[in-house]
């Protein structure tokens, strides 16, 4: 269970297609309390009410869960809460409202995420690299245009500069055991993996295919322990 706040939004990071947990529609000081007459409005990313919708499990005390969790339903999850209170003084009724925004975001790697990524129809690695670029492009193309207008528009601007190749990005490779890249024709692809020639093996998640010391490895795409063990192999051949 995550409770709201009043004063701020709440940041929600849920595993891909799995259930969000219960965002509740009051703050955790207000659930110790007794809450007269509440009435709860669940308001989606879309501006649409969830009331009614059939990936959400919305419960009667006003929590909300998220059910087979996807990217596109990303965004502010907002709830409406109104209740009651009594003037001690006057025993007047008075209705109060409290609005509380979940910001909820898909987190692909959260654990186990390799589990749920293999079971999909397509490569999953190779989305999120897709995905990474087009971040990384998007983040480029804002600093580019910020560093235009500040040369180009004398309006009253942000106090944001870019300094011309401060901004560069790090790939990080891996390739699975068995495969590797071939640095001429994939030294800008991230996930452009192949099978490791006959006569080379991957060891771990390491990008580039290595030389075994046999040389009697025929198969493609042998790792690191087929390499030894045909080595054991070869040295047995000689010792018999």
């Amino acid at each position: 269970h995550i409770y709201g706040n009043i004063k701020q939004e709440v940041n929600v990071y849920v595993k891909i297609f799995t259930n969000s947990p219960f965002l509740v529609c009051m703050d955790l000081a207000l659930s110790q309390e007794e809450v007269i007459d509440p009435n709860y409005l669940w308001i989606g990313p879309d501006g649409k009410k969830l009331e009614g919708q059939i990936y959400v499990n919305l419960t009667e005390t006003g929590k909300l869960m998220v059910i087979g969790f996807k990217e596109s339903m990303s965004g502010a999850y907002t709830c409406t809460l109104s209740h009651k209170i009594i003037e001690t003084d006057t025993w007047d009724e008075r209705e109060m409202f409290e609005a509380y925004k979940f910001m909820v975001y898909v987190n692909p790697f959260a654990p186990g995420w390799e589990e749920v990524c293999n079971q999909l129809p397509y490569d999953c690695e190779d989305a999120t690299n897709t995905r990474v670029q087009e971040a990384r492009d998007r983040i480029e193309d804002f600093f580019n245009k910020q560093a235009y207008v500040l040369k180009h528009d004398f309006q009253t601007l942000p106090t944001i500069h870019y300094v011309d190749h401060s901004f560069e990005v790090t790939r990080i490779d891996s390739c699975r055991p068995g495969f590797g890249k071939n640095d001429i024709t994939h030294n800008d692809c991230a996930s452009c993996c192949v099978v490791c020639d006959p006569g080379t093996y991957s060891p771990n998640n390491e990008v580039t295919c290595r030389t075994c010391v046999s040389t009697q490895i025929k198969q493609y795409g042998a790792d690191y322990l087929s390499c030894q063990l045909d080595i054991l192999c070869t040295n047995q051949a000689y010792t018999d």
